[in-house]
C-alpha cells in the first residue's frame, strides 16, 4: 500500500533587514498583532528569507484541526509597494495517508501536528522575495498553508476510538476566512498555488477561491505536479486508484468534491482531476507534471521486486523497454490534458520527463532552470497569469532521451 511521504526544509538562521525595497522587520521590533504565532516574524541572509509560523486564529472553535486535533498553521511574509495588494497563496504538499495505520504515524509528524512543525522555514522559489529570482511574485503578500492533514485539504470526518481529526475541508475555510481578515479580501490580484497533495487541492478549491473575491479581482490557480492520473501501474493494477480510495472513504472526501463530477462517477474517480477539471470555471495552469513515475506508474506497491527502484530515482539507469512504457505514460497524461489546453485561459508547461515540485526549488529562475523553448518556468507561469501570452508548452525532450 503507499504510504504517505514527508518532504524536509532546510532552515537557515540568519538575517538582514532590507530585501529588494522592502522593508523587513527587526526580530527586536514589535510585531504586529496579526495572529497567535510562534514566531510570525522574518529574518533573512545571502538572499535566504527565513518566515515565522503562525497559528489560524480562530480555527479550534470551528472544528478546524490537524490530525491530532492542533490548530493549523501557515507561513505569512507580508508584500510591499506595487504588490501589496496582491496574494498568493501556496498549498503545501505531503501525499495522503489511507489508513488508521499510516495516518496514526503521520499525526506524529508535521505532516499531522502544527507542534510538531519547524517554527520557521525558508521561502524559496515563487514564495521568494528577490527579484531577480522571482520577478512577479517577489513582493506580493505570499502565504504558505501547511499541510497537517491527509487529503488534500478536502476531508471533513473523524476517527474517534484513535484519536485522528479529518479535517482538510475545514482547515482550508478557517484559513481563507483568517487571512480575508487581515487582507486579503482587499487584494487586486490573487493566486492560488500548490505542489503535489497541494497541487490536486489548488485545482479542486480553486473555484471555491474565486468565490472569495470580487469579479474585478483577478484570480487564477496553478498545480506544480498535483495532475495524478489514474493509470493503470507496471504490474497490471491501478495502485493509486487504490490508495485513493482509501483517502476519500476514511477521511470523508466525497462530500467535498464536485457534485457534477460524482452525480454520474464514484467518489474515487472524481479525485482525479482528468475526470472533473474541464467542467471547473477558472483559469488553471498545470506544469511539471511529468514526476508520476513514483505516485502512478510504479509506486513500490506495484514492484515487489524492486525492478523499478534505479529507474524511479534516476532516469538514465532505466532500460529500453522501461523507458518505452514511460513514453507511453508520457502520452496518455498529454491526452488526458489535450482538451484542457484549448482554452485560451489555460495554461501548460511540461517540462522533459519525470521531474517533480519545481515552483519552491532554487531553479525555479536561475540559470540551470528547466525551460521549454527558451521560456524558464518562472516566465512561462508569470506571462500566463499576467496574460503576457499564451503558453502552452511541451517538451519533446523525453521522447529524445527515450531514442537514445
Amino acid at each position: 500500500m503507499v504510504k504517505f511521504l514527508c518532504a524536509g526544509i532546510v532552515t537557515v538562521l540568519v538575517f538582514i533587514i532590507w530585501a529588494n525595497g522592502c522593508a523587513e522587520k527587526s526580530l527586536n521590533e514589535a510585531v504586529p498583532p496579526l495572529l497567535k504565532t510562534y514566531g510570525g516574524t522574518s529574518k533573512a541572509a545571502n538572499g535566504i528569507l527565513i518566515v515565522g509560523l503562525t497559528l489560524v486564529e480562530g480555527a479550534a472553535a470551528k472544528g478546524a484541526v490537524c490530525l491530532d486535533g492542533t490548530v493549523p498553521a501557515y507561513h505569512l511574509h507580508r508584500g510591499c509597494g506595487l504588490g501589496a495588494n496582491s496574494w498568493l497563496i501556496h498549498l503545501q504538499g505531503g501525499a495522503w495517508c489511507n489508513d488508521i495505520r499510516s495516518c496514526t504515524n503521520r499525526k506524529y509528524s508535521a505532516y499531522g501536528s502544527s507542534t510538531r512543525m519547524e517554527t520557521e522555514i525558508a521561502f524559496t522559489g515563487i514564495l521568494i522575495n528577490a527579484a531577480e529570482k522571482n520577478p512577479d511574485f517577489f513582493n506580493w503578500n505570499r502565504v504558505l498553508l501547511r499541510y497537517c492533514v491527509s487529503a488534500s485539504f478536502l476531508g471533513d470526518s473523524e476517527n474517534q476510538e484513535r484519536k485522528l481529526q479529518f479535517r482538510g475541508q475545514r482547515i482550508w475555510l478557517s484559513a481563507m476566512e483568517d487571512l480575508m481578515s487581515k487582507g486579503m479580501r482587499d487584494a487586486n490580484e490573487a493566486l492560488l498555488s500548490g505542489v503535489s497533495a497541494g497541487g490536486l487541492s489548488s485545482i479542486l478549491h480553486c473555484d471555491e477561491f474565486r468565490g472569495l473575491f470580487p469579479t474585478a479581482t483577478k484570480v487564477k490557480c496553478l498545480s506544480d505536479g498535483g495532475f495524478f492520473l489514474d493509470a493503470v501501474d507496471v504490474s497490471g493494477g491501478r495502485a493509486l486508484r487504490d490508495h485513493y480510495s482509501g483517502v476519500v472513504g476514511l477521511q470523508g472526501v466525497q462530500v467535498n468534491l464536485p457534485r457534477f463530477c460524482t452525480s454520474h462517477l464514484d467518489p474515487t474517480s472524481c479525485f482525479f482531476p482528468e475526470n472533473f477539471i474541464l467542467r471547473t470555471l477558472e483559469p488553471r495552469y498545470l506544469y511539471s507534471i511529468q514526476h508520476m513515475i513514483h505516485g502512478s506508474l510504479a509506486p513500490p506497491s506495484a514492484d515487489p521486486h524492486g525492478e523499478w527502484k534505479t529507474c524511479r530515482l534516476n532516469l538514465s539507469s532505466c532500460s529500453a523497454s522501461q523507458m518505452e512504457i514511460l513514453q507511453g505514460f508520457r502520452n496518455q497524461f498529454l491526452n488526458a490534458v489535450k482538451q484542457f489546453s484549448v482554452s485560451k485561459q489555460n495554461g501548460m508547461f511540461i517540462n522533459s520527463c519525470f521531474t517533480h515540485l519545481l515552483t519552491l526549488q532554487g531553479t525555479w529562475f536561475a540559470r540551470n532552470s528547466p525551460a521549454v523553448g527558451n521560456k524558464t518556468i518562472a516566465e512561462a507561469v508569470g506571462d500566463w497569469y499576467f496574460d503576457r501570452a499564451e503558453v502552452k508548452v511541451v517538451d519533446e525532450s523525453c521522447r529524445r532521451l527515450a531514442l537514445k
